[in-house]
């Protein structure tokens, strides 16, 4: 799990579940929107690959994000993807 905390609060602004199973892969998101939800792109990808680089080139649809104060939804979309990367590093190095 990676977040990027809002600094008042220390919430996630965006947080990144990444879970390695014998059989599959789980990305789940937080924060980015009204409610969590999976990227069934980003396991399909780690499925086939599970390293950081194979989540470079997907995006992340911002017409579904939050858009406020704290962070529009474009910003939330970069995040995810970033946060994506490093918690699939963190997995490989057995941080997570």
């Amino acid at each position: 799990y990676e977040k990027f905390p809002i600094p008042a609060s220390r919430s996630a602004l965006v947080g990144v579940f990444v879970a390695r199973f014998v059989d599959h892969v789980r990305v789940a998101v937080t924060g980015a929107a009204a409610s969590a939800f999976r990227l069934v792109t980003f396991e399909k990808a780690l499925a086939e690959s599970f390293d950081p680089a194979s989540l470079l080139g997907l995006d992340v649809d911002s017409a579904r994000l939050l858009d406020d104060l704290h962070g529009g939804a474009d910003y939330r979309a970069h995040l995810v993807g970033v946060l994506a990367r490093r918690a699939v590093a963190r997995c490989q190095n057995g941080g997570g």
